[in-house]
C-alpha cells in the first residue's frame, strides 16, 4: 500500500504546469518524435475509426430494429453502466500491473466482441437483445481498458509529452470520428451495418499487434501499487483534496449526463426531425468531430491549465447546444455542430490533461478510474434519460435540456470559485482580444 505520508503530501502540490508558455505551432506534434508514442498512435489511429463506425452502425441498427430512441438511450446505458459501478476496479489493476499487457487483452477481448456482432448482423440474427448483451460485455472491458489506456501515455511519453500527447490522443479521437460515421453511413446504406463491426475486429487485431511492437525498455515505468487495504479509499481522499481534480470531475458528470448523450439526440434530429437516414446521422457525428478536432489541436496551444478555462468551455458547450436547438434546418443545425465539438474538445482535453498533471504517478490510475467513472458512467444515465425526453418531450426540448444543464453547472461552479479565490470579472470594451478577464476583487 502507498504511505499514508506520501498521499497526503502529493494532495496538496499545486498543478503541475510542465508547459509555462505557449509553444510554437512547429511543436504541435512533439510527442509523435517519440517511436513507441508513433506506433500507438498511428494503431490508435485505425482503432478509432473503426471504433465509430461500429458505434453509428450500432445505434442504427437498434433504431431501424426498435424504432424507438429510447431504445438508443437504452443501447448507450448498457454499454456505459459497468463503468459507472466497477470503474474503479480498473484504476486498481492499472496501477498494480503492466498497462501494455492490460490493454492488449482488453483490444483482443473488444476484437472477439466485434466480430460476433458482425457474424450476427451479416447472416441476419442480429436482435436488439444481442446489441444489449454485447454492448454490457463491452463496458466490462472498458473499465479495464480505460484507465490502462489513460496511464500508458505517460509511460510512452514522459511527463514534459504528456499534456501534448494527451490532445493528440483526442485529435486522433476526432478524426477518427470525422472518417468513421462517414464510412459507416455509406456502408449501412450500401451493404448493411454488419461489414462496419467486421471492420472493427480487424482494428483491434491490428492494435494488439502494434503494443507487442512496443519497446519495453524505452517505456517510461512506474513502480507498481503493492496490494493492501483502503487503496480505493486513498484515490477518493486524494481526489475529494484537490480542487484542480474534484470541480472538473463534478462538471464532467453534469456535462456526461446531459450533454455526451448528444449522438442519442442526432439520431433523432437525423430520422425525426431532418428525415435525413443513416448518411445524414453519419454526416452529423462527422460535423461534430470536425470541431473537435479543431478544439483538440487548439488545446496543445493552451500555456497554463486553468479551472477558469476548463469550466468557460463546458458553458460555452452548453450554450451552443441551447442554439442548436432553435436550429430551422439541416444545415444550420450541422454548422452549429461544428461549434459545440470545438467547445466539448476543449472541456474534455483540457479537463483530462488538469486532472492528470495533478495528480501524483503513485495513484493516477486510481484516481483516473473515479474521473472516468464520472464521464463515462453519467452516459450510462444520460442517455436513456435523453432519449426518454426526446420522445415524450420533444427533441428540440431535450436538445434544449441538454445545453441549458452543462451551462447553469458552469456558471455556478465558476461563481463558487470565483468567490473563493476573491476574484471578479471585468468588461474591457476597448479589447477585441480580452473583452472580459478575471482579476483579484478589491477589498474596502
Amino acid at each position: 500500500m502507498t504511505p499514508p505520508s506520501v498521499i497526503q503530501n502529493a494532495a496538496l502540490t499545486a498543478p503541475i504546469n510542465i508547459v509555462a508558455t505557449r509553444p510554437p505551432w512547429n511543436q504541435t506534434f512533439s510527442s509523435l518524435k517519440i517511436r513507441n508514442y508513433r506506433i500507438f498512435a498511428s494503431a490508435n489511429l485505425l482503432a478509432v475509426i473503426a471504433v465509430w463506425m461500429q458505434r453509428v452502425a450500432q445505434d442504427w441498427l437498434v433504431l431501424e430494429l426498435s424504432g424507438s430512441v429510447t431504445a438508443v438511450g437504452i443501447t448507450v446505458f448498457m454499454q456505459f453502466i459497468p463503468s459507472l459501478v466497477l470503474m474503479p476496479l480498473g484504476g486498481i489493476l492499472a496501477d498494480r500491473y503492466s498497462k501494455r499487457l492490460i490493454l492488449m487483452i482488453s483490444q483482443g477481448s473488444a476484437g472477439i466482441l466485434a466480430a460476433t456482432m458482425a457474424l450476427l448482423a451479416l447472416t441476419g440474427q442480429l436482435q436488439v437483445w444481442h446489441i444489449y448483451v454485447i454492448a454490457f460485455i463491452l463496458g466490462l472491458v472498458v473499465v479495464v481498458d480505460q484507465p490502462a489506456r489513460q496511464v500508458f501515455v505517460n509511460e510512452l511519453v514522459g511527463p514534459r509529452q504528456l499534456r501534448n500527447a494527451i490532445s493528440l490522443n483526442s485529435s486522433i479521437f476526432q478524426m477518427g470520428g470525422m472518417i468513421g460515421p462517414a464510412i459507416s453511413g455509406i456502408l449501412i446504406t450500401a451493404v448493411g451495418g454488419g461489414w462496419a463491426f467486421a471492420a472493427n475486429a480487424l482494428a483491434c487485431a491490428v492494435t494488439v499487434t502494434s503494443l507487442a511492437f512496443i519497446r519495453p525498455g524505452e517505456l517510461v515505468k512506474m513502480a507498481p501499487a503493492k496490494r493492501g487495504k483502503g487503496q480505493l479509499m486513498e484515490g477518493v481522499r486524494y481526489a475529494l483534496a484537490k480542487p484542480t481534480i474534484f470541480w472538473p470531475a463534478v462538471m464532467a458528470g453534469f456535462f456526461a449526463v446531459f450533454g455526451l448523450s448528444l449522438a442519442v439526440l442526432m439520431a433523432a434530429y437525423a430520422n425525426n426531425v431532418f428525415h435525413a437516414g443513416a448518411g445524414g446521422y453519419g454526416l452529423l457525428n462527422t460535423l461534430v468531430a470536425l470541431g473537435a478536432l479543431a478544439g483538440a489541436l487548439a488545446s496543445t496551444r493552451v500555456a497554463v491549465l486553468r479551472l477558469r478555462t476548463v469550466m468557460c468551455a463546458a458553458g460555452a458547450y452548453g450554450v451552443v447546444l441551447m442554439v442548436a436547438s432553435l436550429s430551422p434546418n439541416m444545415v444550420t443545425f450541422g454548422m452549429v455542430m461544428v461549434v459545440a465539438g470545438f467547445a466539448s474538445l476543449m472541456f474534455l482535453t483540457n479537463a483530462n490533461q488538469l486532472v492528470q498533471t495533478s495528480t501524483n504517478v503513485l495513484v493516477r490510475g486510481r484516481v483516473m478510474s473515479l474521473y472516468i467513472m464520472v464521464l463515462i458512467g453519467g452516459q450510462a444515465l444520460g442517455g436513456p434519460l435523453m432519449g426518454w425526453l426526446a420522445e415524450h418531450v420533444g427533441v428540440h426540448w431535450a436538445m434544449l435540456i441538454a445545453g441549458g444543464m452543462p451551462a447553469l453547472a458552469a456558471a455556478t461552479i465558476g461563481i463558487a470559485l470565483a468567490r473563493r479565490g476573491h476574484l471578479t470579472l471585468k468588461v474591457n470594451l476597448r479589447s477585441l482580444r480580452a473583452p472580459l478577464y478575471i482579476v483579484p476583487r478589491a477589498f474596502q
